[in-house]
């Protein structure tokens, strides 16, 4: 049944109900995809630090947008990438989740009430000690943004369309702890998406495909 569902929506533009259908009954269990970066970058390192994010995704008149930031020039860790909005996580948090959720709202002003979280992502270790878990939530349409200019120099939206196609990926080279390593990059519009973001991208992708 679920085959079937994925059959007659996969002529379809990605809408919501296309997205949901795809994303929860995808019928190969995602492992997260580190081939891009190695898990050698990471198993010096006992003790990463517990963080979230969240990938939001709004309904547009194109279909659904991810929506990510670009991180203030200022900050200790990875200054200028584009992320997702999220953080560490915090003793007052009651969970990942809401530690994802608390984020977004301090980072980029759209309240935890204006989110749907529908799933998640497999957590991803990172280069500079943490190890992230995305989740993914619906945001309401008509949602204000405010920015912490402490956090976040800009917002913007990716087309989920865009993320769809595999031409939009490309693997390159970084260099983490003296090893050379590989990441993706999604370059989009005058920006470029790579490290764990970029990851965490190519794993959404994955997730669904057909």
């Amino acid at each position: 049944y679920y085959k079937y569902i994925l059959l007659l929506t996969s002529g379809q533009s990605m809408d919501k109900q296309t997205f949901l259908n795809r994303f929860l009954f995808q019928t190969q269990p995602l492992s997260a995809d580190l081939r891009s970066a190695d898990k050698s970058i990471f198993v010096n390192n006992k003790n990463l630090k517990k963080a979230a994010v969240l990938i939001p995704l709004v309904k547009r008149s194109n279909g659904l947008n991810i929506i990510l930031t670009e991180r203030a020039l200022h900050l200790r860790h990875h200054p200028g990438q584009i992320s997702f909005p999220g953080g560490k996580y915090e003793q007052s948090d009651n969970s990942l989740q809401h530690t994802a959720l608390r984020e977004t709202e301090e980072e980029i002003g759209i309240l935890q009430k204006q989110i749907t979280v529908f799933g998640t992502l497999p957590k991803l270790p990172t280069v500079s000690g943490f190890v992230v878990s995305p989740y993914l939530g619906f945001v309401q349409s008509e949602h204000s943004l405010k920015i912490d200019k402490q956090e976040v120099r800009s917002v913007f939206e990716l087309p989920l369309e865009f993320l769809l196609n595999k031409n939009n990926f490309y693997l390159q080279h970084l260099t983490a702890n003296k090893k050379r390593h590989f990441t993706y990059c999604i370059p989009y519009q005058n920006r470029m998406i790579w490290g764990a973001t970029a990851q965490m991208l190519k794993n959404l992708q994955r997730q669904l495909s057909d």
